[in-house]
């Protein structure tokens, strides 16, 4: 209880406390300018194409950042590929204090240079995902240069050829050392780099869903909208148990109503005639349980320009998607992400019923509807500079 204000502070249990009239000190962003480079001195062997399996194959450099409460963001330091040394009690050990980003780069054959997609998207996401766990902010344009002049170390990595590309994997983790559940005092910002291949190696295959109502990836006012581990290591065990029933993915349900909210980790859509005789495209909207995916946003942003159907964020339920089966309003669906970035959706199973999806009546051969295959074509397109687009940056 406060017993007597007094000029620049207030007494309390006969103890005087000085209000602090300075702002908070402002500590160090990240500058690009301070960076330093230890090149590797033995490089690895790089497989071929044929060989290279999704986040299994790394680079011989990495990108480090480290930040502390007392002195802010240090230098950027690329290094030669190393594990760290942690101290056991660091909270990102014990409270999944960490969050990452996914983003890739593309070989540009007309140009020889390399490319980037929307990279800035996944560096505002990220600094979301930062806050939301009380990490401190970063400079994005000045982090998103230290990853291009990774990325330039490593140009010769970039794999050549259409479905291959570099991933690349930013994370921040607490390093802090404490047993307790308390904002960390230190973190590290760190990028490690992929070469991967094609996610359908041979073509599209459309996956089933198994529309899951026993468990919840997210909620309101939970952390649905972030890239957080948090988030991913619970669906673990729901996907393994979808796989044993025979389904690719699962279809992740909210509510008593069972909302649609995502499928797997990418953000899922659905193409259908609504009851007007309309067409529309139409995904769940961001409520605070969906990730805001960059490709998510670019696949509404490009449908929209193209003006040929209703492009519609709203809430939705199964029942809504099982009506449409039904009445044969549903021309076709699929998932969208980095990794793969359109994945067709031939069906789901939903409270002891298989539900079938097309894909594309007028030519069953076709393993995607046509614009589930459009809206690929298009982006790879851009991925690799043979269409000049705004979303596509080359690494200078």
């Amino acid at each position: 209880m406060l017993h007597l204000i007094r000029r620049g502070g207030f007494v309390s249990a006969g103890r005087f406390f000085r209000f602090q009239h300075s702002a908070p000190r402002i500590l160090p962003d990240v500058q690009f300018d301070d960076m330093v480079i230890e090149s590797a001195t033995t490089l690895k062997e790089k497989l071929p194409n044929k060989d290279l399996k999704f986040g299994a194959t790394f680079t011989d450099h990495m990108l480090e950042i480290d930040w502390d409460s007392k002195n802010g963001w240090h230098a950027p330091k690329i290094s030669p590929y190393h594990n760290f040394e942690m101290n056991p009690a660091c909270s990102a050990l014990h409270y999944s204090l960490q969050c990452f980003e996914g983003l890739k780069a593309y070989y540009d054959p007309k140009l020889d240079k390399i490319r980037m997609f929307r990279p800035m998207e996944n560096m505002k996401r990220m600094n979301v995902s930062c806050e939301r766990l009380h990490f401190p902010s970063f400079d994005h344009e000045q982090v998103m240069q230290c990853i291009k002049q990774l990325i330039r170390m490593e140009r010769d990595w970039v794999p050549k050829g259409s479905g291959y590309s570099l991933y690349i994997r930013p994370a921040v983790i607490s390093t802090h050392p404490f047993i307790g559940v308390a904002p960390a005092e230190s973190v590290k910002f760190f990028t490690i780099l992929s070469p991967v291949g094609p996610y359908y190696p041979s073509g599209f295959s459309p996956i089933t869903l198994y529309a899951d109502d026993k468990y919840v990836r997210a909620w309101p006012g939970g952390v649905g909208f972030a890239k957080i581990g948090g988030n991913y290591a619970p669906t673990i065990r729901p996907a393994l148990e979808a796989a044993e029933l025979g389904f690719s993915q699962i279809l992740w349900l909210f509510g008593p109503d069972h909302y649609v909210t995502e499928v797997g980790t990418m953000n899922q859509f659905f193409f259908w005639k609504r009851k007007d005789g309309r067409r529309e495209l139409i995904t769940a909207p961001l409520d605070g349980t969906i990730l805001a995916g960059v490709t998510r946003k670019s696949i509404l942003e490009m449908s929209r320009e193209w003006g040929e159907f209703e492009v519609t964020e709203r809430p939705f339920t199964i029942h809504e998607v099982i009506e449409a089966v039904d009445d044969g309003r549903l021309i076709e669906a699929f998932g969208a992400g980095t990794a793969a970035v359109v994945s067709p959706v031939n069906g789901f199973h939903y409270r002891g019923k298989d539900y079938k999806i097309p894909l594309n009546p007028e030519k069953p051969s076709e393993q995607a509807g046509p614009l589930t295959q459009r809206i690929w074509d298009t982006m790879e397109a851009i991925h690799y500079g043979a269409t000049p687009h705004e979303w596509s940056e080359l690494i200078e």
